[in-house]
């Protein structure tokens, strides 16, 4: 099964959910927009409507589609229109991008449930969409975090969600 996520920098949400056992594949790409297999440069530009994205393959007798929603929603702020920290801009926008019906059922689901928790303050701006295409990134944003967790970035924003998270 494959559903695919926008929540921020998909080099956070890669090195998040490339960790979750179940889950066999982490793709980081780009979906959303109108143009046809926009580059990095072109959608920092804000210019093609696509978000950055990360696309999960996971096994569902190991991890639910429920699971990977409420990992999603705890890995990031879904009340922040385009924005997630310092990072802003349309590409940066909270969106889910299911794959079929079940999907879009549970995303909803999910999303009304966080909603009534009132457990932000805010309103949660998270798109649910039917997924239309979705583009692999550039080769150096695959991996990002495993291969760069030295860099400057890795060590201010990835590294902390990961101890938020629990994951390291």
């Amino acid at each position: 099964m494959k559903i695919t996520f926008g929540g921020g920098c998909f080099w956070c949400l890669e090195t998040i959910f490339d960790r979750i056992e179940g889950v066999t594949e982490v793709i980081s790409g780009y979906s959303g927009g109108h143009q046809a297999n926009p580059t990095y440069k072109e959608v920092c530009s804000e210019e093609t409507g696509h978000a950055e994205v990360i696309q999960i393959t996971y096994n569902p007798q190991i991890i639910s589609c429920e699971e990977l929603l409420n990992l999603f929603w705890k890995s990031h702020d879904p009340t922040t229109i385009n924005r997630q920290g310092n990072d802003i801009g349309t590409q940066y926008r909270s969106v889910i991008f299911y794959h079929n019906n079940e999907q879009k059922d549970l995303a909803i689901l999910s999303k009304s449930k966080l909603e009534s928790s009132k457990q932000f303050i805010d309103q949660i701006v998270t798109e649910i969409k039917s997924l239309d295409k979705f583009y692999k990134a550039e080769q150096y944003h695959q991996k990002y975090y495993r291969n760069n967790s030295t860099e400057m970035y890795c060590q201010l924003v990835i590294k902390p969600k990961l101890q938020k998270l629990k994951l390291e």
